[in-house]
């Protein structure tokens, strides 16, 4: 009981600290911000460390956060590979192709009226289709390599940044636009001048669920055909053999990667949308 008496304890300190810096002076700070997630996430850890010592989980339900650490530093050059397989070659390259078509896409949605109305229901209707039914027809049409993830990625993604895209287009003001067409701007002029920088934050909200939805696409689609390497296949094949501490540690660099991609998309939003009241103070 000592670790459940000690994972107690470390708790109702942390919570403290936290409690500190949400009433201390320097609370708004930069270093506050970033101490305040620091402490919650370790505190996690070391309730979920102290509970599966203190009652002595099996491992194969649940292995605690130190070995997932040991393993993660003993097989680093595994997961390395199955990084750079799922998430650069499969989600990566996914998620620029869909994007880009996507966004090409919406430009020539908002220029034909019947296109709104007909593409963009099936749009609604592709996005609820579920992977586990789509992988598998793109496995088999791409074969096993990291072109299959990648086409699973580009469906998933492609809908998404397109809707929102679209609806940040019909964002730009009536009188902002009466005002470009008394300066005899045609509709490129308009749509780079105006209407492209008033949908950014629309643009940028479908960037940033895409980044999920690649990193999962990529991953699941490994399910159903794969090479000997990648983060599915690894998931996969290791939970088969209840290698539960590899599966953990391939999970936290998935989580790893994901909130890099996100945070990525994250900055760029904020460089690019400065001027927009969500990105003010």
């Amino acid at each position: 009981m000592n670790w459940l008496i000690f994972g107690l304890l470390f708790w109702a300190a942390a919570f403290a600290l936290n409690l500190g810096l949400a009433r201390s002076r320097w609370r708004d700070t930069g270093w506050a911000r970033v101490a305040a997630p620091l402490v919650f996430g370790g505190t996690l850890l070391v309730l979920w460390e102290s509970l599966v010592r203190g009652l002595q989980i099996n491992p194969i339900i649940l292995p605690p956060p130190s070995a997932i650490a040991a393993r993660f530093s003993q097989a680093g050059d595994i997961l390395w590979l199955d990084f750079v397989q799922t998430a650069v070659k499969g989600a990566l390259s996914g998620y620029a192709i869909g994007a880009l078509a996507a966004f090409g896409v919406a430009i020539v949605v908002d220029r034909a009226v019947f296109l709104q109305r007909g593409l963009l229901p099936i749009g609604n209707f592709v996005a609820a289709l579920p992977i586990v039914g789509i992988a598998p027809i793109l496995v088999k049409w791409y074969g096993f390599g990291w072109q299959s993830k990648a086409a699973v990625v580009v469906v998933m993604v492609f809908f998404p940044i397109m809707v929102n895209t679209v609806q940040g287009l019909k964002e730009a003001d009536p009188m902002q636009r009466d005002l470009m067409r008394t300066y005899a701007a045609g509709y490129w002029k308009t749509l780079l001048k105006l209407r492209l920088p008033a949908a950014m934050p629309f643009v940028f909200n479908g960037l940033k669920v895409a980044t999920t939805l690649a990193l999962i696409g990529a991953i699941v689609a490994e399910y159903f055909g794969s090479p000997i390497y990648g983060m599915g296949f690894r998931i996969q094949s290791e939970a088969g053999r209840l290698s539960m501490d590899m599966v953990w540690a391939e999970i936290a660099v998935a989580a790893l990667a994901g909130s890099v991609f996100y945070g990525t998309v994250t900055l760029m939003e904020r460089i690019v949308t400065f001027w927009h009241p969500s990105q003010r103070g």
